[in-house]
């Protein structure tokens, strides 16, 4: 099935305002600056929450402060969860800014405290950075959950593409470094398998925003070498998934990564994790956090931020 008029009308201008990444721009800079450069939308008031805090918070032993955003529920419980939040970007773009209506919508629906994290980019920090800022911030956040008013006893790890991905591996490292405990991971479709080989990479690798091509370049940004692909921390489909938290896992029907999301779901439960697997049909890579106007979008969210809602609960 081919994607809806409106899915189309969404992905045309999508990628008509997307930097052709891995083809004819190969710099990161020079992707940022092009995205910087692009029309400033129409002002709009953000959504509501009850209080917005930046903060920069310890980074991993030896490295720089990592900057945090953290979102009070405008209408919750005394003492809520706490979500640790990774944004997507190919490890490579995007910011605290880019996913800041995601984190108020995310906060408000699942009555939960979320902390979005900034993490060091590829390619001038290169794996494991970004996997490691995920982790220090995540124990920081456990420790001091109760202080910032969160029940450290109801922590959950989300993240979108590439965040879904340090999301997941924040999760495998608390599990490897006896905690914190967390409660729920949340994986919007996930980027997990630098092979890049799946089925879906073939059969949607061009026509659907996020190409095949773009996911190669962002694994090449990434990752030192080669060898990278055999870690853990960088490849989590290699992983013991053994004692993991409960997991919910949103795929696109017209995303390269589908694949590898649902297969993912699938090595989870194998190992004895119980995990929701939900594919959007008719959507594509990046929907939950940009096409806000869709019908589709307001549904995958809804689905999500109640199963985080639940899990805190």
């Amino acid at each position: 099935m081919p994607l809806s008029p409106e899915w189309q009308a969404f992905t045309d201008a999508a990628t008509a305002a997307f930097p052709e990444l891995g083809t004819k721009v190969v710099d990161a800079a020079e992707a940022r600056a092009f995205l910087a450069a692009r029309p400033a939308p129409p002002a709009v008031e953000p959504i509501p929450v009850a209080g917005v805090e930046d903060w920069l918070v310890p980074g991993p032993e030896g490295a720089p402060e990592v900057p945090v955003r953290l979102y009070r529920p405008a209408l919750t419980e005394q003492t809520p969860g706490v979500v640790v939040f990774y944004h997507g970007g190919g490890f490579v773009l995007c910011n605290l800014e880019s996913h800041d209506k995601f984190c108020r919508v995310m906060a408000n629906e699942a009555g939960v405290i979320v902390i979005s994290v900034d993490y060091r980019r590829a390619p001038d920090a290169r794996f494991p950075a970004a996997a490691d800022d995920a982790y220090a911030v995540l124990r920081w956040v456990a420790d001091n959950a109760e202080a910032l008013g969160g029940d450290p006893a109801r922590l959950a790890v989300a993240g979108d593409s590439a965040g879904g991905t340090l999301a997941t591996v924040a999760a495998i490292a608390a599990r490897d470094n006896g905690g914190p405990d967390i409660a729920f991971q949340l994986l919007l479709y996930p980027m997990l398998d630098p092979a890049c080989d799946s089925a879906s990479h073939t059969e949607n690798a061009t026509g659907y925003f996020t190409t095949a091509a773009q996911i190669r370049w962002y694994w090449q940004q990434y990752l030192n070498s080669d060898a990278d692909a055999a870690d853990p921390y960088a490849n989590p489909m290699i992983a013991d998934l053994t004692g993991l938290p409960p997991a919910y896992i949103a795929s696109a029907e017209f995303d390269p990564l589908r694949d590898e999301d649902e297969t993912y779901g699938r090595l989870l439960r194998d190992a004895g994790v119980p995990t929701e697997i939900h594919r959007w049909d008719g959507t594509t890579h990046g929907f939950m956090t940009m096409a806000w106007h869709l019908p589709e979008t307001r549904q995958a969210n809804s689905s999500a931020f109640t199963a985080l809602r639940k899990a805190l609960s």
